[in-house]
């Protein structure tokens, strides 16, 4: 793995005392497993093993229920695994899995589901998969097709344009600003707002369409909704420079709130904004620009310490009223920070993001489980029976869910290429093997229910499509030798679904 050159930086974990964890599944253990090459091995297995459960019991379904072993929809029947695990079959040099993949991708019809349309999550999901897997397969993974079914990876392209050309009437607004949820049977939409999260993370993929098709439009598309929250209206909306409010009105193109945050429902805008700029630096300068705005804002006003070695990031209600609660969706704000703060020169920036991943790192060294919650709140008096708890470790759970969530060692992932600091092998190794510990069952692997138990409560019977997409593609390319990264010269960003793009200039 390539690292840049630059100078570790000293940090510590709080590890409160925990129960020790007594797994049932004896596939995955230290015992034996003493290199990278071991480990990347080991989450290579899981894949494969997520992955020939998804086929026996759930081929061409949204996503295994890994506990009954049956297959769900919950994103418009079309495949969203298939999607979602392309590119880390590439990376991971899965030929058969890739073939099966594209074989299944080429012949989907986009313009058919019962059930209604989100835009955001199906371009970052299967817009953002047959991109990334078409840059990958005509890059530097095409060894993986063979010469006979090479034609299956320019239809990858070619559905592209046909989910993106059917999805398109949700732009056809008085404003630009898109409608989210989609009805394909009346080209219409229930919506009158928008939100953040779900209006700016468009761009990324469907500019990237437009350069592979010569066609403009799908960036026009794009881009145009963008212009609204790069220059937001009224002042309410922005009630931190750079930061801003989470619903728009359609109409209008106005804020209706300055509630905000790194959160779900915001986070991914801010992500843009970044990769959007190692996209195109050329064309996309304006965004690093606001991306620095927003990161210092955060810096100088959001960042709590509740204890001397834990840093959390707050929400806010508006500029007067933060709101100390993070969420393990938030935990991708360590990498963002920390990638975004090197790049653009920023030491300031960059510790912070360090310091946020070593606060996310924080929740999965103090619970029994060994894996973090899905929500946490840091204010005093604590709630009586976390009292304790809190008083160990300064923050306690609000929700005690795991969901499968990559965010974590994506910020792993990135501390580790920035810095080159072995300990965050440690941290993604020890994630991985409480995640097999708490949630692989005999066909795959579940969400669970409460990760301040040992083994994480009860499995939920679900395995999300980003469990192929982000957890073990991050957590793979952590011990893994890889040419594509998001870094810098790399030539390639990752769409916050972590699927591979080529960068242009």
């Amino acid at each position: 793995m390539r690292f840049w050159n630059i100078l570790a930086i000293a940090t510590c974990v709080v590890a409160a005392t925990i129960p020790p964890r007594q797994s049932t599944n004896s596939t995955v253990g230290n015992a034996g497993i003493t290199s990278d090459f071991d480990r990347a091995a080991a989450i290579k297995e899981a894949f494969v093993h997520s992955w020939e459960g998804y086929k026996k019991y759930a081929w061409g379904y949204d996503e295994l229920l890994s506990v009954s072993n049956r297959g769900g929809n919950s994103r418009n029947g079309w495949g969203a695994s298939i999607a979602d695990a392309l590119s880390t079959a590439c990376l991971m040099e899965l030929s058969e899995v890739v073939v099966e993949a594209i074989g299944f991708l080429a012949e989907v019809d986009f313009n058919t589901t019962a059930t209604e349309v989100s835009l955001f999550e199906t371009t970052i999901r299967y817009l953002g998969g047959l991109l990334s897997g078409y840059d990958l397969l005509k890059g530097p993974y095409a060894h993986l097709v063979p010469e006979d079914k090479a034609y299956l990876v320019d239809r990858l392209l070619t559905q592209a344009v046909s989910l993106a050309d059917r999805m398109s009437f949700a732009f056809d607004t008085p404003t630009g600003i898109p409608y989210n949820n989609l009805d394909f049977a009346t080209n219409s939409s229930r919506d009158s707002s928008n939100g953040l999260a779900t209006t700016g993370t468009l761009v990324l993929e469907w500019t990237r369409l437009s350069d592979l098709t010569g066609n403009p439009k799908y960036a026009r598309l794009s881009q145009r909704a963008q212009d609204y929250l790069l220059n937001p209206l009224p002042d309410a909306g922005q009630p931190f420079a750079g930061m801003l409010g989470t619903n728009i009105d359609i109409a209008s193109g106005r804020f209706l709130d300055s509630s905000g945050g790194w959160s779900g429902g915001t986070d991914s805008f801010y992500e843009y904004l970044l990769k959007m700029w190692i996209y195109s630096p050329s064309r996309f300068g304006s965004y690093a620009s606001r991306w620095l705005l927003a990161a210092d804002s955060t810096v100088e006003h959001l960042l709590q310490r509740p204890r001397r070695d834990t840093t959390f990031v707050a929400e806010y209600r508006d500029a007067a009223t933060l709101v100390p609660e993070e969420g393990h969706l938030t935990c991708f704000i360590g990498g963002n920070l920390a990638l975004g703060g090197a790049l653009l020169s920023s030491a300031k920036i960059r510790d912070a993001g360090l310091e946020l991943t070593r606060g996310c790192r924080a929740t999965y060294a103090s619970t029994a489980s060994g894996i973090g919650p899905e929500r946490w709140a840091w204010s005093s008096p604590a709630p009586v029976e976390h009292q304790a708890f809190f008083a160990a470790n300064g923050w306690y759970p609000t929700g005690t869910a795991y969901h499968l969530r990559p965010e974590v060692v994506e910020s792993y992932y990135h501390a580790l290429l920035l810095t080159g600091d072995q300990k965050y092998k440690r941290w993604a190794w020890d994630a991985f093997v409480a995640i097999n510990d708490a949630c692989r069952t005999d066909s795959g692997y579940s969400s669970v229910e409460d990760v301040m138990l040992p083994l994480g409560g009860e499995k939920t019977d679900f395995q999300e499509s980003f469990w192929f997409a982000e957890v073990l593609k991050y957590l793979y390319l952590v011990f893994d030798d890889s040419e594509v990264s998001v870094q810098g010269g790399s030539g390639w960003v990752f769409n916050t679904e972590a699927h591979p793009l080529r960068v242009t200039e």
